[in-house]
């Protein structure tokens, strides 16, 4: 993996705030040189050279909403049942009018509840899902409102290249096998961009890991989603060294589950891997220009 040649990081809503007082008593006026913040406006605004990906702050869920340097978009994942309306609002707020890509990775309320009413009101070009199905009224709503979109679903796997942006390489990663466990058939995707690179996970188990591992394919990234909301049936040491991220992005509220599990927190830490969380940072957006990253949190 390339170094990168710099990091910026700063919390949003204090540099704003600060700016904002020096440039009333200095008398000027506010210009952002590097990209509008988030809920300025539409995604074809955005700093044209700069990908961005942004962990959605859903609660004990997932979402992930990335805008390509020349404003295509794709939705990972939409939180559970009760962030329908804060999912739609998201979207607006971000300037989301088309979804280019749209990804269920696996059938848990907490990664799909919302995708059926994002389905109802925003335009969408393709969706995949992994060969796996649920039982619930949550799964069959979504199917509905597929159905109802004149959607035709596209089969999640390893293997599969994702024509997204000409400049930004998509892969799945997983699912490498079918299983009967909806964990381990969560659609794995795989974001390069020059020089940076994100894996964002779903809620891939210990088997989907280990079949990653096997397959060969080139897991390193530099940012990680955390399996599983930071469960510890996921991030196994052996594939967390694979990965060998700088950053791990924890997509979590409050539970019952223990989770994030100190078990993992604690892997995190011997591994040297920076942590972020929802519960803790609210969203929490990693860009970057192909060398360089630019990490902002709402909190």
């Amino acid at each position: 993996m390339k170094k990168l040649n710099s990091i910026f990081k700063f919390n949003l809503t204090s540099f704003v705030s600060f700016v904002a007082i020096m440039l009333m008593l200095s008398g000027c006026t506010l210009e952002w040189e590097m990209g509008d913040p988030p809920g300025s406006g539409n995604a074809s605004r955005m700093n044209s050279d700069r990908l961005r990906v942004i962990f959605l702050d859903v609660g004990q869920g997932a979402s992930q909403l990335l805008i390509s340097p020349s404003g295509k978009t794709m939705l990972i994942d939409a939180g559970n049942n009760d962030r329908e309306q804060a999912m739609l609002d998201y979207l607006r707020e971000y300037g989301v009018t088309r979804l280019d890509i749209v990804i269920g990775t696996h059938p848990d309320a907490d990664h799909i509840g919302g995708l059926d009413r994002v389905i109802d009101h925003i335009d969408v070009g393709e969706i995949y899902m992994p060969k796996i199905q649920a039982n619930t009224k949550t799964f069959e709503s979504l199917l509905l409102s597929i159905k109802n979109k004149g959607l035709k679903v596209k089969t999640a796997k390893a293997g599969l290249v994702l024509e997204w942006d000409e400049d930004v390489e998509v892969t799945m990663v997983g699912p490498v096998k079918a299983s009967d466990d909806r964990n381990n058939m969560s659609a794995v995707v795989k974001v390069v961009y020059g020089n940076t690179s994100y894996l964002l996970t779903g809620d891939a188990e210990r088997a989907s890991e280990k079949d990653m591992l096997e397959s060969g394919a080139d897991l390193r990234a530099d940012v990680l989603l955390i399996g599983h909301h930071g469960s510890k049936s996921s991030t196994t040491l052996s594939f967390l060294k694979k990965v060998a991220p700088q950053y791990g992005v924890i997509q979590v509220g409050d539970n019952n589950y223990g989770h994030p599990t100190p078990t993992v927190l604690e892997r995190l830490r011997k591994q040297g891997v920076e942590v972020y969380r929802n519960d803790l940072h609210g969203t929490v957006e990693i860009a970057s220009d192909g060398h360089t990253y630019l990490i902002t949190t709402e909190r």
